[in-house]
């Protein structure tokens, strides 16, 4: 992946902060208040030790007024600030996490995955973490720190001029903006989140699959390998931490030098009457206060650099084509499928997987798609969904009066229960409200005595059984029934099948058969399996061979 360059992570997270905006510049107002606050705080000590001298005849009483209402207004600055800071970033994080989801729902899918789920959860997470962080809490601690720095050095020179611009040339400030520095803290940034992501992705696929990985004896292997993935990690860390500290110290011995300055002005000041006790707790304040700024900005830089690498790789995922956008087109009646001479294969293949395919799947019939593995039978489920887009040819859904082409605007009209175990966590009835959110009582019964599921009804809580992840709880073949009847109650008048019984047994299979027969009549069913007897009970049978053209 190419990096962005500055301006253009500027620009997305500009975009990204769109109705964030006006949360920033009120957190950033507190803050400004504050630091005008502290400045005022300063004059006012100033003149208190002026008064308690003797150099000033001012009012006590009026001074430590003003000093406890300057006290009073920092702290409840400091509460609005920090309030609207996290109320802001909680709210920006989820409209991320909202668009981010969204998108990735809706973006196109070319037979290959472009990211593992494992890294595009930690760049959902820790990425988006970084960036509402620095939008609503960096950018205005900069901001303030700016106007905080340019108070003081304006009350500093009113004081003495001299003195300011030692101050200025002393604090070696351009080290840490150099490009080289940049350039290195935001490659080893990237090297951090890239195996940060490789960590998260192992974790979560052998967790996953850790029954597997058990019974293969393969735990030891899997923690070794992720203890190498954190070593590397650890490294990246201690390397860049190093890199980042030696910058900042460099920047300390400037600001050490430059408080060394300003206290040694204000004893020799004293020594020869040039300076009065207050005016001396007035340089060493304001020099605190363009001291911490600096400290502040010289932090920031690595969090900036952090940032754009996060935006970076959030960008990937936003640079994710889009489906194409529309309304539903839903057909009426019964519909067929016209598919002819399509030809596809998948993105960097060498093989064609579909070359020259036609078959009319008319309306209102039972057909089986029987063939060996590898010849393109689920690919073809996946063109007919409008999943895949094929490289020649044309696939239609019609009925008596019209028809159209498929896309993923046409999906309403078909219903698709894939191969193996579907189910998410939650109940029975949360799995089969996916395929109707507005399915009755009677007509989940309906649907699961249809899929040979009637065992729910047996079960101590019904529909209200609960399922772990990927139907923890039920056996494979009870899972598989509940996923069709899932289907079968999803409007749609085409039903796709992908090999729905491969976890049943002959018996259970058979009645399968029978009730879908008897109880979706008029409705269009496209049946994968690899099971010559089911096959045998079908109104037709489509049998595909094996293309193989190799591209030169």
């Amino acid at each position: 992946m190419s990096s962005l360059r500055i301006n253009e992570c500027i620009h997305w997270l500009w975009a990204a902060s769109r109705g964030f905006r006006l949360s920033v510049v009120y957190c950033t107002l507190a803050g400004v208040f504050n630091v005008s606050v502290s400045l005022f705080f300063v004059f006012v000590c100033k003149h208190l030790i002026d008064i308690a001298t003797g150099v000033s005849d001012d009012s006590l009483g009026t001074y430590i007024g003003w000093m406890a209402g300057c006290m009073c207004a920092q702290l409840l600055l400091s509460v609005i600030r920090s309030r609207q800071s996290s109320r802001a970033e909680i709210r920006m994080r989820n409209g991320l996490h909202g668009k981010l989801f969204a998108h990735l729902m809706e973006s196109q899918w070319n037979g290959r995955e472009t990211f593992h789920s494992g890294d595009l959860l930690n760049r959902i997470e820790a990425d988006t973490a970084s960036v509402t962080d620095t939008v609503c809490r960096t950018v205005p601690t900069v901001l303030v720190t700016i106007v905080q720095l340019g108070g003081a050095l304006y009350f500093l020179s009113r004081l003495d001029m001299r003195l300011t611009g030692i101050l200025i040339f002393i604090m070696p400030m351009a080290i840490l903006f150099s490009k080289s520095y940049v350039r290195k803290m935001r490659r080893m940034s990237r090297e951090i989140r890239e195996t940060d992501s490789r960590i998260q992705s192992h974790m979560q696929e052998n967790l996953q699959h850790r029954i597997i990985v058990r019974t293969l004896e393969y735990t030891r292997q899997a923690v070794e390998k992720l203890g190498t993935l954190q070593t590397s990690l650890q490294g990246q860390v201690y390397r860049r931490t190093d890199f980042s500290a030696f910058s900042r110290s460099m920047v300390q011995i400037g600001f050490m030098t430059g408080y060394a300055v300003a206290f040694l002005w204000g004893v020799f000041g004293l020594r020869d009457g040039t300076v009065t006790f207050g005016m001396m707790a007035a340089f060493l304040q304001l020099v605190s206060q363009i001291q911490r700024p600096m400290v502040d900005m010289s932090r920031q830089i690595p969090v900036f650099i952090r940032v754009f690498t996060a935006t970076e790789r959030l960008a990937e995922l936003t640079s994710l084509p889009l489906e194409r956008q529309g309304k539903s087109v839903r057909l009426t009646g019964n519909l067929g499928i016209r598919i002819s001479h399509v030809r596809f294969s998948y993105p960097d293949s060498g093989r064609e997987v579909l070359a020259g395919f036609s078959h009319d799947f008319r309306p209102g019939s039972l057909t089986a798609i029987v063939g060996e593995t590898g010849v393109g039978k689920s690919t073809l489920i996946k063109l007919i969904l409008a999943l895949v887009q094929p490289k020649e040819g044309n696939i239609v859904i019609y009925n008596e009066q019209e028809e159209v082409t498929a896309s993923p605007q046409t999906r309403c009209n078909l219903s698709y229960v894939p191969q193996g175990n579907t189910l998410f966590s939650g109940t029975i009835r949360d799995n089969l409200l996916i395929g109707n959110p507005n399915a009755t009582e009677a007509d989940m019964r309906s649907a699961l005595h249809t899929a040979v599921a009637d065992f729910v009804f047996s079960l101590p809580d019904g529909l209200d059984t609960v399922c772990g992840e990927q139907g923890t709880g039920l056996s494979e073949g009870q899972a598989q029934r509940i996923a069709i009847a899932r289907g079968l109650l999803r409007p749609g008048n085409i039903l796709l099948l992908d090999e729905p019984s491969s976890a049943l047994d002959s018996q259970t299979e058979e009645e399968l058969l029978k009730r879908l027969t008897a109880g979706i009549r008029g409705k269009t069913v496209v049946l994968i399996t690899h099971r010559e007897r089911i096959a045998g009970l079908c109104s037709k049978v489509v049998r595909m061979k094996e293309y193989r053209l190799e591209f030169k």
